[in-house]
């Protein structure tokens, strides 16, 4: 390991390698020869569930995904473009980690319709729960806390997003009780946490009534 402040992380590993480069290959192929910096943001993506799948880096006991400088050289030099140009794109996106987080990455939404809907109930739940604050990673290095612009599920707020996974119509004691299976890497049911179907309204689906009933969500 090398000390550095760069990008985030107070430590980088020295080099960065891409474990499976058919992937890498796969990638480059959606795009037309001569336009492999179309690939920085899927491969920028592939290295963070890389670190997530291989593990941690420096003090970290256990870890998700996040992107070493390294890592961004490497896919400088596959794109053919200069660092900066990578550097550029894993600092504007918020869906990108500069430095370790978490097992599970919590991010929890405070934009106006949770916010209306309670996501400060949620917020306070997870902070008591865990014993961190916002910005911050557990001792065990399972969680780590982040406050999120809009995920796009205004109408099932207020709502979190955990990896991959969204759970929404969340209340304090429901955030409460999946942070409780994740101590225990058990991965909850996602969506929503109240019995709603999908995005329709609490009291049933408002259009296309017939085709719901059909589709046997009504």
């Amino acid at each position: 390991m090398k000390k550095s402040d760069a990008l985030g992380a107070p430590f980088q590993p020295e080099t960065f390698e891409f474990a499976d480069m058919s992937l890498v290959e796969e990638i480059f192929s959606r795009y037309p020869k001569g336009r492999e910096h179309s690939g920085i943001m899927p491969l920028l993506d592939l290295a963070q569930r890389q670190v997530a799948e291989t593990g941690p880096y420096g003090d970290y006991p256990r870890g998700g995904g996040w992107i070493p400088k390294a890592a961004m050289d490497k896919i400088a030099e596959l794109c053919g473009v200069w660092p900066m140009k990578v550097y550029e794109v894993a600092t504007f996106y918020s869906m990108y980690n500069l430095e370790p987080v978490g097992r599970y990455l919590v991010q929890l939404c405070t934009t106006t319709p949770c916010w209306l809907c309670g996501s400060s109930d949620v917020v306070k739940a997870c902070t008591d729960h865990l014993g961190i604050g916002m910005g911050q990673t557990t001792e065990d290095g399972y969680f780590t806390l982040m406050e999120v612009e809009c995920l796009g599920a205004c109408s099932n707020a207020p709502m979190i997003q955990v990896n991959d996974d969204y759970f929404e119509d969340l209340t304090a004691e429901t955030v409460v009780e999946i942070l409780k299976s994740l101590q225990k890497d058990v991965m909850p049911p996602s969506g929503p946490q109240n019995g709603r179907r999908g995005s329709m309204a609490l009291t049933g689906p408002t259009t296309l009534e017939e085709q719901a009933k059909k589709a046997g969500v009504a």
